[in-house]
């Protein structure tokens, strides 16, 4: 009894109230106000409006609880044995002596993220849906494009910037889409109704500017990745940074390193198409001009051949021929060599005779010259030895 005495007299004494109150005083003085948490959910629970969960380490688990007014601005929702990265604040309950997590914002941890990623990405590779040889090839002049990304945002701006610079005779379809938090049906609803193609798209770009490896989740949805893998058209995306790789990539026709490296993949240059024409126009050019010289020597060697063997020119050589021929007969005619002095002798039967030795004594012979005839006779012979 002394000692309870004297414990009372040196002790402060508290009700059940009061004690609690005090803790909880200690712990607000005490403790941040807000600080970052690191843990893996193992309970995850809604009721009546509020997220409950079980927060450990492994070592260690303390509760968590986000109310409903939270819950509507959280852009991700734990599943069990999610790694998250929780910003919050400690909440002491007095009325049972009781710590819990009041949650401000939830994240995903990378390793949660990259093990959503493993395990889409395992079930699509399985079914054959990330196999390059689905990839169509990006149309070379599109005509007509869809920009799905948020709306306003700094990836529209250059994507906006870049197309204007590149290629402005494209149309482009501003298609506002949600890209990050919990909005995969959102998503997958605008992708659905895209397949139907109204707007006559030749291809469609998916973009989301960079931020943190977390905020690209959405991306790595399988549902979303399925839509991508079915789209009727070509389908490019460029989310995140060059670094980051999400499902979606995967299963996409091209993959871009960021938004305005999408645009530059699927327009063509102006400048580049300006070069180009200005080389094949030269080359047509060159190509022309060769293929009328080779026309035009043909055509002159096809003039050349027909003028040799025109009627005209046949006609003509063939007179000409005749004349050459007309004067030689002319000049080696017997009244021509008659006329220079020759004599031409004949029997009496008008043969020619052109040796001596067709003759004899008293034979009577034709003498012809140019201007008459004489008959003789023979009266002797005399024969030259050849």
């Amino acid at each position: 009894m002394t000692d309870l005495k004297n414990a009372k007299q040196s002790l402060t004494t508290y009700s059940v109230q009061e004690l609690n109150e005090s803790i909880g005083l200690l712990i607000s003085r005490g403790f941040a106000p807000k600080f970052i948490l690191k843990a893996t959910v193992s309970k995850s629970k809604i009721n009546k409006g509020h997220l409950w969960l079980t927060l450990t380490d492994g070592k260690a688990s303390v509760d968590g609880v986000a109310w409903s007014s939270t819950i509507k601005s959280l852009k991700f929702l734990p599943k069990q044995d999610d790694g998250v990265v929780i910003i919050g604040k400690l909440n002491f309950w007095e009325s049972q002596a009781r710590i819990s997590v009041q949650v401000f914002d939830i994240r995903p941890s990378i390793s949660t993220v990259l093990k959503k990623f493993e395990i889409v990405k395992s079930i699509l590779f399985k079914e054959g849906l990330l196999d390059d040889s689905l990839r169509r090839k990006l149309p070379k002049y599109p005509q007509s494009i869809g920009i799905l990304t948020s709306v306003p945002s700094s990836a529209l701006a250059d994507i906006l910037r870049t197309s204007k610079e590149r290629w402005p005779l494209t149309k482009l379809h501003i298609i506002p889409i949600p890209v990050q938090g919990n909005n995969e049906n959102e998503l997958r609803s605008i992708l659905r109704k895209l397949k139907v193609n109204k707007l006559k798209l030749d291809a469609v770009i998916i973009a989301r500017g960079g931020g943190s490896r977390e905020d690209l989740m959405l991306f790595d949805s399988e549902s979303i990745a399925r839509e991508i893998a079915t789209f009727p058209i070509p389908v490019i995306t460029g989310i995140g940074h060059e670094d980051d790789l999400t499902v979606s990539d995967l299963v996409s026709d091209h993959r871009s390193a960021t938004p305005t490296a999408a645009i530059v993949d699927l327009l063509p240059s102006i400048a580049i198409e300006k070069n180009n024409f200005l080389q094949n126009k030269k080359i047509l050019k060159d190509y022309l001009k060769l293929f009328f010289q080779n026309k035009k020597k043909f055509l002159n060697t096809k003039k050349s051949f027909f003028q040799s063997y025109s009627p005209r020119l046949l006609i003509k050589n063939k007179r000409t021929k005749i004349n050459y021929m007309y004067e030689l007969l002319n000049a080696l005619s017997p009244e021509k060599l008659l006329k220079r002095g020759f004599v031409l002798i004949m029997n009496q039967s008008g043969d020619s005779i052109y040796s001596v030795q067709n003759l004899k004594k008293k034979d009577k012979i034709l003498v012809q010259f140019f201007d008459g005839k004489i008959i003789a006779e023979v009266d002797s012979l005399n024969y030259d030895r050849i």
